[in-house]
């Protein structure tokens, strides 16, 4: 049996054993799909549901074909160990044989190629059905935005007329998709199509005393109203920045709705949030700067809200670090050069570009920017990173962002203090924080 008669082997046993398992123990399912911002919904989701329903959620990076099966019955990957996977089926067992199971299951599905999403939806039957954007990620593997658009879309046509689907109304294949529908629909976003609608988003800073004496204000997270049928619920993200991680918020609250949630203890729930490493997670960087930390992966659409995030910051400096954004195909060259465009619009006072398909960027950039000497083009982080913090000055904001393949969390690493200790770093600089109240900017 060859290796991919061997995949498709064991993903009619895992579609076998996760249908059994829901049937017998019948639980609610959120499941969440989109360009960007999957993965910050999803934890955003479960962080409001954990206080009140047993609720379980993907681990790592299982939203495939393999890993959203792997989720239902609660067991981690086999890998290439036949034991392990005989542990697997003994976990199966377990779960079919004890009437403990989760009440929720919030499943994030991806979708790297046509018909993912079709085959996901065949037999995990969704009550809450979430999409987040429809950008042009995955272009090698779908070619057009429509596609892209299509397949998302099986998502929320599975949700039955008693269930709901959430869609970002500032988003205009979601809107397509919305018409389509016979179930309840909540739109989430910034404009007055949302039902659900986010404003007055206002960033908070910390007072910070530099070696010199001289006092500046650094970038603390973020403030905005959350408004729904006449209610207005202000919402603060300690460590989170842009505006996916508050679209994520109005998804998650919109899930909410639907478990009947009490917003304003939703709402302090979500204060404590930390976001997914690598995604716009507000990290404190040596010399008293602040770093954007989004490099797990990156898109077009992700950049954009990465810099019209920075634009709206105060800081002493703007610094933009980004890297090549991977799997885009046909619109490699003109996605990257927008993207040239954008930064120079955005004035930053460095602009850093990491990577073969970055130079796109950089060349747009000379062309636009009025300082064209303010850039750096390096082929990989490892040469970016010292060429930055030989410039890092106090009271600097850092963007860092770029694909997977890039890796470009190395930059982060090199300009954080104790990145050995990143998470514990995070916990220790809310505690910190909570003795200073936001400031304004």
């Amino acid at each position: 049996m060859n290796k991919s008669k061997k995949a498709r082997f064991l993903e009619k046993v895992l579609c076998f054993m996760a249908t059994k398992v829901i049937k017998k123990h019948k639980p609610k399912i959120v499941a969440i799909t989109g360009s960007v911002g999957k993965t910050t919904t999803k934890d955003m989701t479960w962080k409001l549901l954990e206080n009140y329903f047993d609720v379980r959620k993907n681990i790592k990076n299982y939203n495939n074909e393999i890993g959203v099966p792997l989720t239902i019955i609660g067991a981690e990957s086999g890998g290439d160990s036949i034991v392990k996977w005989f542990g697997v089926f003994v976990k199966w067992l377990g779960v079919m044989i004890f009437r403990k199971y989760p009440e929720i299951l919030v499943l994030e599905m991806g979708a790297d190629k046509p018909d993912d999403i079709k085959y996901l939806t065949s037999f995990v039957p969704v009550d809450v059905g979430v999409i987040t954007n429809i950008g042009i990620s995955h272009l090698e593997n779908f070619e057009t935005k429509k596609a892209v658009a299509a397949e998302k879309g099986w998502l929320v046509k599975s949700v039955p007329v008693n269930g709901l689907a959430i869609l970002n109304s500032d988003d205009e294949e979601c809107q397509k998709l919305a018409s389509q529908l016979k179930t309840n629909v909540i739109k989430c976003g910034f404009d007055e199509k949302a039902t659900m609608f986010g404003s007055d988003v206002v960033y908070g800073y910390r007072a910070v005393e530099t070696r010199s004496g001289k006092k500046i204000k650094l970038v603390k997270g973020v403030l905005f109203k959350l408004s729904y049928q006449g209610k207005i619920i202000p919402i603060k993200l300690k460590h989170a920045l842009g505006y996916p991680q508050i679209y994520a918020a109005l998804n998650a609250f919109a899930v909410g709705e639907y478990f009947k949630l009490n917003k304003f203890e939703a709402a302090e729930a979500l204060q404590e949030f930390l976001p997914p490493q690598g995604r716009m997670v507000l990290m404190p960087g040596i010399k008293n700067s602040a770093i954007i930390d989004d490099t797990y992966n990156s898109a077009p659409e992700s950049v954009k809200a990465c810099v019209e995030t920075l634009e709206r910051i105060n800081a002493e400096r703007k610094i933009v670090v980004l890297g090549d954004m991977l799997e885009l195909g046909n619109e490699e060259e003109n996605a990257h050069r927008e993207i040239g465009k954008m930064v120079a619009n955005l004035k930053p006072d460095f602009f850093i570009a990491v990577g073969k398909r970055m130079r796109y960027a950089a060349d747009e950039y000379r062309k636009n920017a009025k300082d064209k000497d303010l850039i750096g083009c390096f082929d990989s982080p490892t040469e970016a990173m010292i060429f930055i913090q030989h410039t890092l000055k106090e009271g600097d904001v850092v963007l860092v962002k770029g694909s997977q393949g890039m890796r470009m969390e190395k930059v982060v690493e090199e300009i954080m203090r104790q990145p050995e200790k990143k998470n514990e770093l995070l916990v220790r600089q809310d505690e910190i924080w909570q003795k200073k109240e936001f400031v304004s900017p």
